[in-house]
């Protein structure tokens, strides 16, 4: 490749913002769009590679703050690079640590120059800048880098119910005595990320390999998200993001902004929603425009027993789940609910029930984390390998049947912006959710 990054639009559907495209790294391409797992310390908690693989799992993210605390981005590039150390022959990409500098607030220091984060590891201080951010990620070795940003609170920290206890400590550390100021804190926000961005731009050492993303910042402020974009926009890059998302906002509000901000990014480059991961808001963002998406609900729910499905969670802990001996999901081709086609046979050929998964995770055995991560997994490699279907014969109504969970919630009225008035009335209440009374 004669670039860190290809990008190609396979198809640009008549109807709504959505496009099917490929990416290509010098690791490998990915479809788009794409749902990236998380690995955020070199690892999918509990995942062996060839698993991810064949979950369908194209591309990976990996956490740059948490591997700056351990092992150290210079043990990373010892061990031959991330690629070596996660057993991934595939694309990666790092963040920068600007998320971390935002959900750690009342922990760190934000001035013109970076970060001052309090490690969670040693409690030591650990400094953070654009140059040090570039430093890390090149070190690393990831296909596509983040630029270190300044991520600000969504919403107003400081008023109306906001359940974040940290972003509220630090507003109130920030006014000093007087006010908290949302509006200037957004503004000093966006005018930081763009002169980061090009100090992370002239950092960059390894522009040949690597593909630097910038990030959008504005909260939910309209005005602010077509400064950033038009400013972050305006230097070239292989490829945006919209950060600042779903940190506290409604789902409508998590709709709006992006499907206002999408359209602003440069169309022939890769399009990055970052940190969104229910299935409505990958498909709202989808149809705004948007390309590429991670987050670490598939695993993380996993390992506390909370399955996706096709109509809502599944809660795995639950008692009504004691003797059931149905799989996670019916006519689901993961490990867990169809372990012989992954070469994992059982011998009645069955997947695991849930009465099984249940008994795991209440005996504190790791496989029933295990078995939940890869069927969730699997559920959102699913979720787009369908969403680019629905993109490719525009035959929306059948994607709405097969996946109520991704279109409950969504206001009927953007199906209507984008054209697709037959899901204006398609669209259920919000999925059931199987919170009956536990006693694990």
């Amino acid at each position: 490749m004669n670039a860190p990054l290809r990008f190609e639009i396979l198809q640009s559907p008549a109807r709504t913002r959505g496009r099917i495209g490929r990416v290509e790294t010098p690791n490998g391409s990915f479809e788009t769009p794409a749902f990236m797992t998380v690995g955020t310390k070199a690892t999918v908690k509990g995942l062996y590679p060839s698993l991810l693989r064949g979950c369908a799992c194209e591309v990976l993210l990996a956490n740059t703050y948490h591997l700056l605390l351990r092992p150290g981005p210079d043990v990373v590039a010892e061990l031959g690079g991330l690629h070596a150390m996660m057993g991934w022959q595939g694309p990666i990409l790092t963040d920068s640590g600007g998320y971390q500098a935002y959900s750690m607030a009342d922990k760190n220091a934000v001035d013109e120059d970076g970060v001052s984060f309090k490690s969670i590891v040693d409690g030591s201080t650990i400094r953070m800048t654009p140059e040090e951010s570039m430093r890390i990620q090149n070190a690393l070795g990831a296909d596509i880098i983040m630029a270190f940003d300044d991520c600000p609170p969504s919403v107003d920290p400081s008023a109306g119910p906001v359940n974040q206890t940290r972003l509220k400590l630090a507003a109130a550390r920030d006014a000093r005595g007087g006010e908290y100021d949302h509006a200037a804190r957004v503004r000093a926000s966006n005018e930081r990320t763009v002169r980061w961005l090009e100090r992370c731009k002239k950092a960059h050492a390894r522009s040949e390999e690597q593909a630097l993303f910038g990030i959008v910042q504005g909260g939910t402020d309209e005005g602010e998200r077509a400064w950033s974009a038009e400013r972050i926009g305006a230097i070239d890059l292989p490829g945006y993001a919209i950060g600042g998302v779903a940190v506290g906002e409604s789902p409508a509000d998590i709709h709006r902004v992006v499907e206002f901000t999408a359209p602003m990014l440069p169309s022939s480059k890769p399009r990055y929603l970052m940190g969104v991961g229910y299935e409505r808001d990958i498909l709202a963002a989808v149809l705004s425009g948007v390309d590429m998406f991670d987050c670490v609900l598939p695993t993380r729910n996993g390992r506390s027993a909370t399955a996706f499905t096709r109509t809502g969670p599944l809660r795995l802990k639950n008692q009504a789940h004691e003797r059931d001996r149905e799989v996670i999901e019916p006519g689901c081709d993961c490990p867990a609910c169809d372990p012989g086609r992954h070469g994992l046979a059982t011998p009645d050929g069955r997947g695991f029930a849930r009465g099984t998964i249940r008994h795991l995770f209440r005996a504190e055995e790791m496989l029933g984390p295990i078995l939940v991560s890869l069927h969730n997994v699997r559920h959102f490699q699913r979720l787009m390998l369908d969403i680019r279907r629905a993109l490719r014969e525009d035959d929306w109504l059948a994607f709405a049947r097969r996946w109520p969970v991704a279109i409950a919630g969504i206001d009927p009225a953007l199906f209507g912006r984008l054209g697709l008035t037959e899901l204006a009335s398609e669209a259920p209440p919000e999925p059931a959710d199987d919170t009956e009374t536990t006693d694990a």
